[in-house]
C-alpha cells in the first residue's frame, strides 16, 4: 500500500503571514483499490516561525503529521483496503 499526504489548503493571518489552518487529505493506493481522508489542522505561534512565502508542502505536511496520529490514520485507510479486497456485506437482489 502506498500512502500520499497532500496538503489542500492553507489558512493564515493577512497581518503576518501566520498560518493558522491546514487542510490535507491523505490517499492509499493498494493496485485497484483507494481509500482516502480529509482533515484540518489547527496552528498557534511557537517559538519559532518561518515566513508564509517560504513554507514548503513538505515542512507543513511535517507540522500535520506531529500533531495527528498518523499510525491510527494510516491503520484506517489500510483496513478501508482491505474490505474493498475481501467484503463482508454485499448488497443486490437474489433474481
Amino acid at each position: 500500500m502506498t500512502t500520499t499526504w497532500t496538503i489542500n489548503q492553507l489558512d493564515r493571518q493577512t497581518s503576518d503571514g501566520l498560518v493558522t489552518t491546514a487542510h490535507y487529505t491523505v490517499n492509499a493506493v493498494d493496485g485497484k483499490h483507494t481509500a482516502g481522508s480529509y482533515g484540518t489542522v489547527g496552528f498557534e505561534r511557537g517559538d519559532t516561525f518561518i515566513a508564509y512565502e517560504s513554507l514548503t508542502e513538505a515542512q507543513v505536511i511535517a507540522w500535520v503529521k506531529e500533531k495527528l496520529d498518523v499510525d491510527a490514520i494510516e491503520a484506517s485507510l489500510a483496513a478501508q483496503i482491505a474490505l474493498q479486497k475481501a467484503p463482508v456485506t454485499a448488497t443486490g437482489v437474489p433474481w
